[in-house]
């Protein structure tokens, strides 16, 4: 798996096409694999590496290095061998309980096992993955192979490998860092070391930049030719050692819920006379009238112009000549505009700061500064929102996450929540999910789910509730969906004189900080998605004897796994805690993924027994978020299919990416 004579200088695997018997089996193997989780097996390495542990325990300094060097030369000829990495994994814990004071658990063991095997391992929440990731990152680092260790954002890439840092250290191996500040030189710096921490992000367009560099010329032989007589030769210039192993923290978010949306590497288009056609188009938008001239559909995010819309839009655009004569491209630009006005919401989708429109990643809360939507939805906004309006880009490369992750060689992950997307896992990128049992058992104590009629009932039940918790002095933390939600809380609480934090887009530069205060006694925290994944919430002196830490969900997010995320914050390695859900029939849920039939049944309802339509709203709700789930599964394999059926069409004419 390392660059060299077998595999070349920038070694991934191979796109091949796959017919419907290769992709069947492929399917049944995976079932197999998701149903018969071989932790059994690992008692016997588990053994194995306790028992060479034995041994490094009794090693001095000077001999421990000789064995790690031994090792090392070892793992270099043999490659990654049983034994060996038994031998790896015993020294990596030693060095580690002697550089920074952290012996790794059993079940950390068993998560390293399975993710140098090249599986994704499934870790409760607090189980220490960040620890763990050593033993499989540093086993396949010494082996000569290039490792990358991706997370979901540049504090958790600088917080992990400063962490780590002695420990590879201690093993001779170099570690690099990249975000989002670095320049080119300092790149390709930290992609040449052993092992590399960086962001899915940051990684992914470093790899589209190297494909733009290589083009469709990148023959191993004309590359090392170049490097003879051309002292600018490409191979100099790439950032990546190629695709060689990866290790994924946080891996449902990296490839469920961020495959969505394609990577596209873009740059400023030379067009004058952009600006003048958006601002045309949000005009005819203003003139049209909603379920007259249009239809929106808030779940799926369209608007269907009517033919009467259509007819008029004609009629306004007549006297202008240019592109807003054809009907087909006119429909678009102010569709597009309409979901700018109506489908795109201040303080949920993105924030408006120093006169900029900043996205907000729907999955974490987080701005996603360097983003920006495509086909003209991006300048309409700014248009929407009086801000200066940015010179519309054209595309240079694009790539999906499917795509870009299945090129590895070898792929691993971990994550707290991955069962309930184990078979996409598979499907996609025949990465298998293996449970991984905690170091000690599970104290975290659900409470009955609360369901109102109203947001406005639900919010005053959710301050009633965090004043009760309050006076027993436990720690809260609030979940939100929206910037605009969580401001709204903090009014409330202002008004009942409960001192709190809050977390979301407009201060996610203390994020960690905040995060890690959450768990200090009466301390109360509203906070968006972006609440601690990667972020530990230790416990202050005294909170364990009073309950541990309490988790209120103020609205279900669009997948049950995310809510476990959530959920997940309280309770951490046999700690006490709890959590509640605190609903309402008017979120976002309910409102937009429930017919209207639906919907209005509810509302019936809830002039009966209250016990019988909260069970019936209750069971609505998850019905929804599971259309949702299989919504969004569908809207990947069609981002996958497209993406392949275009990679079809480059590669036979000739094209890259």
């Amino acid at each position: 798996m390392r660059p060299g004579i077998a595999r070349g200088s920038y070694p991934e695997r191979p796109q091949t096409s796959t017919g419907w018997l290769q992709q069947t089996t492929h399917a049944l193997v995976g079932l197999a694999k998701t149903i018969a989780a071989p932790q059994w097996r690992f008692q016997q390495t588990l053994s194995a590496i306790k028992h060479y542990g034995r041994l490094f325990e009794k090693l001095k300094p000077k001999e421990l290095t000789e064995k790690m060097l031994d090792i090392r030369l070892q793992l270099h000829q043999h490659g990654l061998t049983d034994d060996l990495t038994r031998q790896s994994f015993a020294l990596i814990r030693e060095i580690a309980a002697r550089t920074i004071n952290m012996r790794h658990f059993d079940c950390q063991l068993m998560g390293g096992w399975i993710m140098v095997h090249g599986k994704l391992a499934e870790m409760e929440t607090g189980e220490g993955k960040t620890l763990t990731a050593t033993l499989a990152a540093a086993t396949a680092a010494l082996a000569g192979i290039p490792v990358h260790i991706i997370t979901v954002n540049d504090y958790l890439v600088s917080r992990d490998a400063q962490l780590m840092r002695p420990i590879y250290k201690a093993l001779g191996l170099s570690v690099g860092t990249v975000t989002a500040d670095l320049d080119a030189p300092a790149r390709r710096s930290a992609y040449g070391c052993n092992i590399t921490y960086c962001t899915n992000k940051q990684l992914a367009f470093d790899y589209l930049r190297d494909r733009i560099l290589l083009g469709n010329d990148q023959g191993r032989l004309r590359l090392q030719l170049e490097q003879l007589h051309d002292k600018n030769a490409r191979s100099g210039r790439l950032f990546l050692q190629g695709l060689c192993f990866a290790i994924i923290d946080e891996a449902d978010s990296v490839l469920i819920d961020e495959a969505r949306t394609p990577l596209i590497i873009s740059r400023k288009a030379n067009s004058c006379e952009e600006e003048q056609t958006y601002l045309q188009a949000f005009q005819f938008a203003n003139t049209l009238e909603n379920e007259m001239d249009f239809s929106i559909d808030p779940r799926q995010r369209t608007v269907r112009l009517s033919k009467r819309g259509s007819n008029r839009l004609a009629e306004m655009a007549k006297p202008i000549a240019g592109i807003w004569s054809g009907m087909r491209r006119r429909e678009e630009l102010v569709c597009q505009a309409i979901s700018a006005r109506h489908l795109y919401l201040r303080d949920r989708h993105y924030l408006v700061q120093e006169n900029k429109v900043l996205i907000i990643d729907e999955n974490t809360g987080r701005i996603m500064a360097d983003r920006s939507w495509e086909h003209g939805l991006h300048q309409l906004i700014e248009i929407k929102e009086n801000c200066e309006v940015t010179a519309p880009r054209e595309h240079m490369a694009r790539l999906t996450y499917q795509r870009f992750f299945r090129r590895y060689l070898r792929l691993a992950g971990m994550t707290g929540t991955a069962r309930e997307v184990r078979r996409e896992l598979w499907s996609t990128y025949a990465l298998p999910v293996v449970k991984v049992p905690p170091n000690k058992p599970s104290r975290r104590r659900e409470e009955r789910p609360r369901l109102y009629s109203n947001k406005t009932e639900k919010w005053a039940a959710i301050v009633n509730h965090i004043q009760e918790v309050h006076l027993q002095q436990r720690p809260i933390l609030i979940g939100t969906r929206s910037v605009a939600d969580s401001e709204h809380l903090s009014t409330l609480l202002h008004e009942r004189g409960l001192l709190h934090q809050v977390l979301n887009a407009r201060q996610d530069t203390g994020e960690a900080e905040i995060v890690a205060r959450a768990g200090a006694k009466g301390c109360i925290t509203v906070a968006t998605n972006m609440a601690g994944r990667g972020t530990d919430i230790p416990l202050g002196a005294g909170v364990a004897e009073i309950g541990g830490l309490h988790i209120i969900v103020s609205e279900r997010n669009e997948a049950h796994r995310i809510d476990r995320q959530l959920y997940g914050r309280c309770g951490r390695q046999g700690d006490s805690g709890s959590y509640v859900s605190i609903l309402s029939l008017e979120d976002e849920l309910l409102q937009q993924h429930l017919k209207e039939p639906c919907r209005h049944l509810l509302n019936l309802l809830t002039r009966g027994p209250e016990s019988a339509w909260q069970h019936i709203g209750l069971l609505a709700m998850r019905l929804a978020q599971s259309g949702e789930e299989r919504r969004h599964l569908h809207m990947r394999r069609d981002l996958l299919q497209m993406d392949e059926q275009l990679g079809k069409i480059l590669a036979f004419s000739g094209q890259i990416e």
